[in-house]
């Protein structure tokens, strides 16, 4: 029996579709291409610079965002009157948007409402922790939470359409936009894909307070040779389907609107163009029926990268291939038309691609609702109490402690002096980290005020900045020296820019940048505890600092609340629970360096034969999944529930965990299986599942993991993915290196 609510949703489908196929019918050719394309407000002729330029001179400091804000733009409003622009970016402001909506549905010949999008990465207004750091919280229901809170923030600024999640593994922290996934691991990566995508876009699309979300990039952006942004990508197709590709299928299967080509070409053809990805992957095998945009001006460099001969070529290209809007300066706009009436392009082609852009505006209740906020909304949305508190919380769990020795932390709230060190304590821009142009930095608490607003009254707080984040001037050690050693304990904010990580933020060196960690070396010959918190994008290489220092927080670029949320670590009032998503390499020699690795014939041993550095050790710094904490936790008695197991069976795991200090506090329990045995070589181990858990001092709980055997499987040479019997370790533990070990095995299928 057909339920009401499937016959009802099925009746709106069968009317849009019959919309859209009416809409079609009386579109001509330029309204049909304006449908598949998106713009930007132009803003040439500023300064007499070039758009790109006009960026980088935002970039470089040159011009304030205020005044790159007041620049006159022209918002297109002939075309939209024309009916040839179907979707704007860079078009933020429940005003603004309105006003062009107005003109679309009101005054063009056929009233097809625009698409307005803009990156909204980690938060529109209240900034939420790079997505890097969320993912370090382990805490799926919490990273949907800021999703969804960006949302309504979003949607009430007139924005429709968010190019995020990015989904994007990574295994080279050189790679700047390592800061806007979630890390190196295909599992964990999928269930945070999962989350991001429902936190967009709710329950459904055409509520007011929901955005369409974008799939990004499609496919191995994350993986180019050198950790340099754009560069080639060449991987094995079993590597990409086991490792790459999991998280853009779990987005598919959470019903994401949207997907964004990649830049780069993968072995060989540029992602724009590669009809195996948008096609065969996407559309045949994943089931997306939504559309896809390219990356901005990647038709264009399709030319560039030597696979077209210009951008008529291209254009075609791209269109065959599977892609249905052009993110450019209008590429598909001046190259379609020409391609249709010639026949290169079918019409029917572009009839579907024109189709998947009109049904998603259909499914945002746009043609039923284009005006879906105002500046009322607008302002009573933006930075409210609620969303505030959420984003401390949200932070907060995002932090990693990686060394607390002798107990350093937390610090009582009323020491005498405190001396709180470091270009990053009393700075408030580069909290907000990569793509958070629509944040404000004075809306952030800084971690000098987050100190202060947490310590006793009576506590003195110093300050000194010591040196700048980069370069060598403006140098203060004898200042920093001067305030420390009149305190009882040292604080010492150190870490990257902003922009120091994120898109086309490729670094060669992962160190501290500039003289910060001479600034550290030099506070540490004064005997006082030091505790030093890293802000920071990526992965960082510091053995100095997990050697000398006496505590380590790695807190990040945590948002708005930076400085409220470090405090309540720092001073107890939130027990650290973040657990590192990506591994910190002991020296940039190492990258890429990851925990699930292909099992080597000669694994790192004593002997000099082995797989290993004559100058270095092979294992990390910190390996992936670690994170301390205030109190501690004991695991025993792991027990597989059933020894052996037929393929589609589920597999049960039993493991005690017991808080065995003084505080309660949250641990992410994590397992990790191992196929002993294959027809391919197997990473070493993988993550399957974890489970994030409060216990109360000496409070002991019994955590039983569900694995499917169908999840253990692997891609073969053929490409079919296949589950093999045999013999698997599970390891279940604190993080990827400290595990307990058992095994089961898989049976034959009768």
């Amino acid at each position: 029996m057909i339920n009401r609510e499937s016959k009802q949703k099925e009746f709106i489908k069968q009317y849009y579709e019959k919309r859209i196929d009416d809409l079609i019918g009386k579109m001509t050719l330029e309204e049909k291409v304006g449908q598949l394309v998106q713009i930007s407000p132009s803003i040439f002729g500023a300064f007499g610079l070039t758009f790109d330029e006009t960026i980088e001179k935002l970039i470089n400091g040159e011009i304030t965002p205020a005044e790159f804000e007041a620049l006159e733009r022209n918002y297109r409003e002939d075309e939209i009157r024309q009916g040839t622009l179907g979707c704007m970016g860079g078009v933020h402001g429940a005003e603004k948007s309105n006003e062009l909506q107005k003109i679309a549905v009101e005054e063009s010949r056929l009233g097809i409402p625009i698409l307005f999008g803009l990156d909204v990465i980690h938060g529109y207004r209240t900034i939420f922790p790079i997505p890097l750091a969320e993912a370090c919280s382990f805490d799926i229901e919490k990273i949907k939470e800021s999703a969804r809170i960006a949302a309504k923030e979003a949607s009430a600024a007139g924005l429709h359409w968010t190019f995020a999640p990015m989904v994007d593994i990574s295994r080279d922290p050189r790679w700047g936009r390592v800061a806007e996934g979630a890390g190196e691991d295909p599992y964990l990566g999928s269930v945070i894909a999962k989350a991001r995508v429902e936190g967009f876009q709710g329950e459904s699309l055409d509520n007011p307070e929901s955005i369409l979300a974008c799939a990004k990039h499609f496919a191995g952006y994350g993986a180019p040779d050198g950790g340099r942004d754009y560069n080639t990508v060449d991987m094995s197709l079993q590597t990409l389907h086991d490792v790459y590709l999991p998280p853009f299928k779990a987005a598919a299967e959470a019903g994401v609107g949207t997907f964004m080509s990649a830049f780069n070409d993968l072995n060989g053809i540029p992602c724009t163009v590669n009809k195996y990805l948008l096609t065969d992957v996407l559309r045949e095998k994943f089931g997306f029926n939504g559309f896809v945009v390219s990356d901005a001006n990647s038709i264009p460099e399709v030319v560039v990268h030597g696979y077209a001969e210009d951008n008529k070529a291209a254009s075609k290209k791209a269109l065959n291939a599977g892609l249905d809007m052009d993110m450019s300066q209008g590429t598909y706009r001046n190259e379609l038309p020409e391609l249709v009436k010639e026949g290169d392009i079918l019409e029917e082609v572009l009839d579907e691609a024109v189709r998947r852009v009109l049904r998603v505006k259909f499914l945002l209740g746009l043609f039923d609702n284009p005006y879906r906020t105002d500046a009322k909304k607008e302002e009573k949305t933006l930075l409210c109490k609620e969303h505030l508190e959420a984003a401390r919380d949200i932070s907060r769990r995002s932090i990693v402690l990686l060394k607390n020795e002798n107990n350093a932390l937390p610090l009582k709230k009323d020491l005498k002096k405190i001396a709180v060190v470091g270009p990053l304590a009393e700075n408030a821009a580069e909290m907000l980290g990569t793509w958070s142009h629509t944040g404000n930095p004075s809306d952030v608490v800084t971690i000098i005020s987050g100190i202060k607003a947490a310590v006793s009254t009576e506590t003195e707080i110093l300050y000194a900045e010591g040196c700048k984040i980069t370069g060598e001037e403006c140098i203060d050690f004898e200042g920093a020296v001067r305030v420390a050693k009149e305190s009882d304990v040292i604080i010492a904010v150190v870490g990257e820019n902003s922009d120091m990580s994120g898109e086309a933020a490729s670094r060669i060196d992962i160190n501290l940048p500039g003289k910060q960690e001479e600034l550290l070396k030099e506070l540490r010959k004064i005997g006082k505890p030091l505790i030093v918190v890293l802000i920071n994008g990526r992965p960082l290489t510091i053995p100095w600092e997990a050697e000398n220092v006496d505590a380590l927080v790695e807190a990040w670029q945590l948002g708005t609340q930076s400085g409220n949320a470090i405090a309540d670590v720092l001073f107890g009032d939130y027990n650290p629970s973040g657990k590192l998503v990506a591994t910190f390499p002991y020296s940039v020699g190492q990258v890429p360096i990851y925990y699930n690795n292909p099992m080597t014939g000669r694994p790192a041993g004593k002997i000099k034969f082995t797989s290993k550095y004559i100058d270095g050790p092979a294992e990390p710094l910190y390996p992936f999944g670690f994170g301390l904490s205030y109190t501690t936790f004991k695991y025993e008695n792991l027990s597989i529930l059933s020894a052996e197991n037929k393929i589609g069976d589920t597999v049960a795991v039993k493991v005690y965990v017991t808080n065995t200090g003084e505080v309660s506090g949250e641990e992410v329990v994590q397992l990790y299986v191992s196929d002993v045995v294959a027809s391919r070589v197997r990473p070493v181990k993988e993550l399957k599942s974890f489970e994030k858990v409060l216990l109360q001092p000496k409070e002991c709980k019994t955590i039983i993991f569900k694995l499917n055997t169908k999840d253990l499987g692997f891609h073969d040479e053929n490409m079919n993915y296949v589950v093999e019997p045999g013999l698997f370790k599970v390891y279940v533990g604190t993080n990827s290196k400290e595990c307990l070990e058992g095994e089961f095995t898989i049976v034959a299928l009768d």
